[in-house]
């Protein structure tokens, strides 16, 4: 469904976005526009309105996971990627197993079983890619079981590597805590209230902050992303986007440890872009790689130099 914005004056937007510390101030009205304003209208957990704005152009801008946004782009929807990240976290400790069961360290994993909740979800994307890289893990070995499909209607699970639970099925940390299956990429952190439930990468936090210091990136989860309609009729809406979500960033706490966790800007991030594109290609996410200019050319069209 494509909307008509007016060509000119105030837009009003239809949005999806979660409650992240660096878009507090303009969730809040803190930041203000007298050319756009937002209705943040998508459902309470913001993830569950990525299929709707990816099939059904449900939201005119908003938040999507890089890896869903990797898929959309892959299939023709008509959506536009700005370089401004809203959620992005570590990934190390994103892999758990049942020490009831077993200690169990990456070189391990060959024929096990790990559970996800969707084998295209981004979290799992960039822990199979640091399994891989950083740890030599062969990923067709790996054998994956999951609960949902993709956020792209089209798109369809390597049928060699992943299965689908069916109706009735156990949730996934109840078939870790069962045995049912040997490792999980959870939705929370099962460690804090299981004792037996361990991180599969020892010493996780040390361990991606090295990551970090190698790449000299962070992986990155979800951007800011808005309609191409939008983009098309009303350029100087997503250009005053793009400020607001810059001056919210910039009323944020500011991070004790240094890191930036969410980047703005194509140079910065160019790393994180390259390596889920090539971590999706190798994982059969996505058909074919795109680079960075392909997946930030509407932005760099609209905003210029950013």
């Amino acid at each position: 469904m494509t909307r008509a914005f007016p060509p000119t004056g105030k837009v009003r937007l239809k949005a999806n976005l979660a409650d992240y510390p660096v878009v507090r101030a303009l969730k809040e009205g803190r930041v203000r526009s007298d050319l756009v304003e937002f209705d943040f209208c998508g459902p309470k957990t913001a993830n569950q309105g990525f299929k709707p704005m990816i099939n059904q152009g449900a939201y005119d801008a908003g938040e999507l996971a890089i890896g869903s946004f990797l898929q959309a782009k892959a299939y023709g929807r008509p959506l536009m990627l700005l370089p401004a990240v809203v959620m992005a976290r570590f990934q190390h400790n994103y892999i758990v197993y049942n020490a009831d069961h077993g200690a169990l360290k990456p070189k391990d994993l060959a024929g096990r079983r790990i559970a996800v909740r969707s084998y295209a979800q981004t979290t799992g994307i960039w822990v199979r890619g640091i399994l891989k890289h950083e740890y030599g893990v062969d990923l067709s070995r790996l054998h994956w079981v999951s609960t949902d499909d993709a956020h792209v209607a089209e798109y369809r699970d390597p049928a060699a590597l992943v299965e689908r639970t069916g109706p009735g099925a156990k949730p996934l940390d109840r078939m870790l805590l069962d045995g049912d299956v040997d490792a999980l990429i959870p939705a929370t952190d099962l460690t804090k209230d299981h004792p037996n439930i361990c991180h599969l990468i020892p010493n996780p936090d040390a361990e991606a902050r090295a990551w970090v210091a190698k790449y000299g990136t962070v992986p990155v989860n979800h951007y800011f992303v808005v309609s191409k309609a939008l983009a098309d009729v009303r350029p100087d809406a997503v250009r005053e986007i793009y400020r607001m979500l810059q001056e919210s960033k910039a009323l944020a706490t500011p991070p004790a440890d240094g890191i930036d966790f969410y980047p703005y800007g194509s140079e910065a991030n160019r790393k994180a872009l390259e390596l889920i594109v090539a971590y999706a290609v190798e994982q059969q996410i996505i058909p074919v790689a795109f680079t960075v200019d392909q997946l930030l050319e509407g932005a760099a069209q609209t905003l210029g130099s950013t």
